[in-house]
């Protein structure tokens, strides 16, 4: 599964994600929120494609439809409403256990700046804890593995052909213009792929 299939499985998953949409020439940014562009190609590499984070409404539209040109007929862009992340972490689900590795504010102080703060590791009943235990509440901790039992049943047929089910994840505020939080933060998952 690559990226671009990840985001149709997401979609149809159940489970909170990103409410992506395909861009075309004449798709309307809406000007009073903020807008992350992104884009996914069906053949080729699928790692560090370009994309925009935050941004607005003109710089969304310019930005998508040069990645538009770019890619012709060998990939497809991709939007959605900008968030804030509060936590933000991968999940690993496997037939035997389930990693959750989490960091403070965005996933790229994960994957870009190798920053953690807390790695669980779920084998039945066991749980493990390497860094801060205390990074994830309970309630979010439990959100979480909540989420990993559905993945292992949505994927058992890729699961129990020794594959993992890799997702990315936030506990994340809608923003404002400003990229100030509003309203209550959910659990969203903007990434899935099999390894």
């Amino acid at each position: 599964m690559n990226k671009l299939e990840g985001f149709f499985e997401l979609q149809k998953s159940g489970l909170p994600s990103v409410p992506w949409k395909k861009y075309d020439a004449n798709t309307i940014f809406n000007e009073k929120i903020l807008w992350t562009v992104r884009s996914a190609v069906f053949i080729g590499d699928d790692l560090n494609l370009p994309r925009k984070v935050g941004v607005k409404a003109i710089e969304a539209k310019v930005f998508a439809d040069q990645l538009l040109n770019n890619l012709g007929d060998n990939g497809i862009v991709l939007y959605y409403p900008y968030f804030i992340a509060e936590k933000s972490g991968v999940m690993e689900v496997s037939f035997y256990r389930v990693v959750i590795e989490a960091v403070k504010s965005d996933l790229w102080n994960l994957v870009t700046n190798n920053k953690k703060d807390v790695t669980v590791i779920i084998s039945g009943e066991d749980i493990q804890y390497d860094g801060n235990k205390k990074f994830l509440t309970n309630k979010e901790l439990m959100k979480l593995t909540e989420y990993s039992s559905s993945v292992k049943m949505k994927f058992r047929s890729l699961i129990a052909e020794g594959k993992s089910i890799f997702l990315e994840w936030s506990f994340a505020y809608t923003s404002d213009l400003d990229k100030k939080p509003i309203g209550s933060k959910e659990l969203v998952f903007y990434e899935i792929r099999s390894v």
